[in-house]
């Protein structure tokens, strides 16, 4: 089976009932295996998503660039002696967002770095100018040619850096680039994300210098050597709030094994205002269907705000809920592709392309359709639909197991990017879901 051109069945309008554990995160383990390149000796990680494509792209690049990588279950061993190449093959820019981050990597240890131009989730621009402005602050050249980013250093040096957006990408390409770099570097307006902090404790355990204050402020002094060290990858959230969203569009009863409150207390508090039930144990958090689910009002925010990735699977459990729910976007500005898919399947969404909330948000004034209005109770119905991106992927899922019938959901190598055996983890709820 070619897993690429493959999809789902779904045979859907039956509850979800069971456990279902939640893997490493995809977003905290790429970023982790990328600063692995900082140091010449090994490192090892556990809790890893080793079946997820975007970590089997970010392993391909760190092969190409002279790493010995292994892996064994949910095990990483990484080791790069050293850096045989300042290049990445352009190929690698259309697949995600990965090959950016290799700037501190590569600068500080070839003192340069040609990185193809990035692609990614059509959700929005998601432009990398806070990357490179950030970079050139700390000391490097930047050119742009030929669909590449053309980067030199002759050493990274400390400095302050302000991100006019509290980007969870240019925060982490900072960091990165900065525990290595001569002096002081602070970054302010910086993202505070759970997986920010994973990779702050994971540098801080080779050796780094990182503060982290209560004013969105972190502060690294540089230091002259990185070490190999051990790291246990923390759970994914984005996953434990889908199997959530499942679990109770359904009107099920799921256990979402390893789930962590403290990631979560938003998520959480908005699943009690629709009228959702949950119950925190000590090994994860359960999610169960009681009655009737109550329309609210939703904005989208950075960390410790509701998540932009939690919209989508959340917009189907609106779908579910009673009255008129409001949901405004504020990160992504093309984050409701994916709604003309579920209108298909019965659906009653509009777009509006004003701020329908009270958050400032940066696309206020534009032509981008980030506010929906959701009516519901809808009873939804089969439909063949195709995935855009990597979180409205799992929504369609979502949307296909509470529908009546038989869905066909297209495009399931994005869904393959974020979840491991996503197919067999909704047959052991009940599912009946088979991959083409």
């Amino acid at each position: 089976m070619d897993i690429n051109n493959s999809r789902f069945l779904i045979n859907g309008g039956k509850p979800l009932f069971g456990s279902v554990k939640v893997s490493g995160a995809k977003n905290s383990a790429t970023k982790l295996l990328v600063a692995s390149l900082l140091t010449d000796e090994p490192c090892e990680f556990s809790n890893s998503p080793n079946k997820i494509n975007d970590l089997i792209i970010t392993g391909e690049l760190c092969d190409h660039l002279g790493s010995d990588l292994k892996m064994d279950g949910d095990k990483l061993f990484v080791q790069t002696p050293e850096m045989v190449t300042d290049s990445i093959p352009e190929t690698y820019g259309s697949l995600n967002r990965i090959a950016i981050l290799f700037a501190g990597p590569m600068l500080h240890r070839k003192g340069s770095a040609k990185i193809p131009i990035p692609g990614g989730c059509k959700i929005g621009s998601r432009p990398v100018n806070f990357h490179l402005e950030g970079l050139k602050q700390l000391g490097c050249h930047v050119e742009i040619k030929d669909n590449y980013y053309l980067l030199k250093s002759e050493g990274l040096k400390g400095c302050n850096v302000h991100l006019n957006y509290p980007s969870v990408g240019a925060t982490e390409n900072i960091l990165i680039a900065a525990t290595l770099a001569k002096g002081r570097t602070t970054i302010t307006n910086s993202a505070v994300e759970p997986e920010i902090l994973d990779l702050v404790k994971f540098l801080q355990k080779m050796g780094a210098i990182i503060e982290i204050s209560t004013d969105r402020k972190i502060t690294i002094e540089g230091v002259d050597k990185l070490y190999g060290t051990s790291h246990y990858i923390i759970p994914d959230r984005n996953q434990a709030a889908s199997f959530a969203c499942a679990g109770l569009a359904s009107k099920g009863d799921v256990f979402v094994e390893n789930a962590i409150q403290d990631d979560l207390i938003t998520f959480l508090n908005t699943i009690r205002r629709i009228g959702g039930k949950f119950e925190v144990k000590e090994n994860g958090i359960r999610f169960y269907y009681d009655g009737r689910f109550k329309s609210i009002a939703l904005e989208t925010n950075v960390h410790p705000g509701f998540m932009t990735d939690w919209q989508q699977p959340f917009v189907i459990l609106l779908t579910q809920a009673n009255g008129i729910s409001i949901v405004h976007e504020t990160v992504y500005e093309k984050r409701f592709g994916y709604v003309t898919e579920l209108i298909k399947m019965g659906a009653e969404i509009e777009l509006y392309n004003t701020c329908l909330g009270g958050m400032n948000c940066r696309f206020a004034n534009s032509e981008y359709y980030h506010s929906a209005v959701v009516k519901g109770p809808t009873e939804l119905h089969a439909a063949e639909i195709m995935i855009p991106d990597l979180r409205a992927g799992f929504s369609y899922l979502v949307a296909g197991v509470i529908a009546k019938g038989e869905s066909i959901v297209n495009g399931a190598v994005y869904i393959d990017r974020g979840y491991e055996d996503i197919d067999a983890k909704l047959r052991d709820l009940g599912a009946v879901i088979v991959r083409l």
